[in-house]
């Protein structure tokens, strides 16, 4: 795992997006469809970043395939994808407390 942390870690937003949406089984384009919705429209993926990540995310253990339906093919994050994703929202979490107190400190 700690080579998977040296290579994910700190995720981009994209990426984080896209293990995010695949904590339940989904293809391609039900991944842009709820990363859309997820972020309010804010980030919309194309087709090339997504399907380079899911390339490289399954080469590395991050997702795996689940299935193939009409030549859409359904992917899965693994338990080290949910580990990664688990210690990447403890560490923006800490941002975000980090920042809310320094903020509160500097707001009165």
């Amino acid at each position: 795992m700690d080579a998977l942390q040296r290579q994910y870690l700190p995720m981009s937003e994209t990426m984080f997006y896209i293990l995010l949406s695949l904590t339940e089984a989904r293809h391609g384009y039900g991944i842009m469809q709820y990363v859309e919705e997820l972020t309010d429209k804010r980030i919309r993926l194309g087709a090339g970043t997504l399907y380079g990540s899911l390339s490289r995310m399954e080469k590395d253990g991050v997702i795996v395939f689940v299935r193939e339906d009409d030549r859409r093919k359904t992917y899965q994050a693994t338990e080290d994808g949910r580990a990664l994703l688990k210690l990447e929202i403890a560490r923006i979490s800490e941002l975000h407390r980090n920042a809310m107190t320094v903020w509160r400190d500097r707001d009165e």
